[in-house]
């Protein structure tokens, strides 16, 4: 099974709220299996790999543990105000095309309901709009930044 392969099946179980996923080729079998991301690896009994793939039938290929975790950072100290979480995992955009200056900058009054930024993915561009009104205090996120699931990206003040 080739790599691309494995990478759009690791994309397919961190968009999904799968712990487990086990796809047979032929003779290959390639296992994902992840711990939840609220989890801190910290935690995790000695050995437990955070992403763990496995391709049996390969010859000289054993099962290679991944640790994709970074080191958890402090957290960066946040502006007073609601924070806009991503409602999904994929690619953030700031504006609508490169050319295109962004939705919103730190400063700038925003309605509820109005397109703040768009989150690509699985080749759909899906529109993050503001849940509350008020004025942009912080942007979490830099264009092409890749995001998690309720990552923090603003502060809306």
């Amino acid at each position: 099974m080739d790599l691309r392969k494995i990478r759009k099946l690791i994309d397919l179980l961190e968009e999904s709220n799968l712990a487990e996923l086990e796809i047979k080729e032929g003779e290959e079998v390639v296992r994902l299996s992840r711990v939840p991301t609220k989890t801190n690896p910290a935690t995790l009994p000695t050995g437990s790999p955070v992403t763990h793939v496995h391709m049996a039938g390969q010859p000289g290929n054993p099962s290679v543990p991944q640790n994709l975790a970074a080191e958890p950072d402090a957290p960066p100290s946040l502006p007073a105000g609601h924070i806009v979480l991503s409602p999904m995992v994929g690619t953030f955009y700031s504006a609508p095309s490169p050319e295109s200056p962004p939705f919103v900058k730190v400063g700038q009054a925003v309605q509820q309901g109005e397109t703040i930024g768009i989150i690509e993915a699985m080749k759909m561009f899906n529109q993050i709009e503001a849940d509350h009104s008020g004025t942009i205090a912080a942007v979490l996120v830099e264009n092409g930044q890749p995001v998690e699931f309720d990552e923090p990206m603003f502060v809306i003040a």
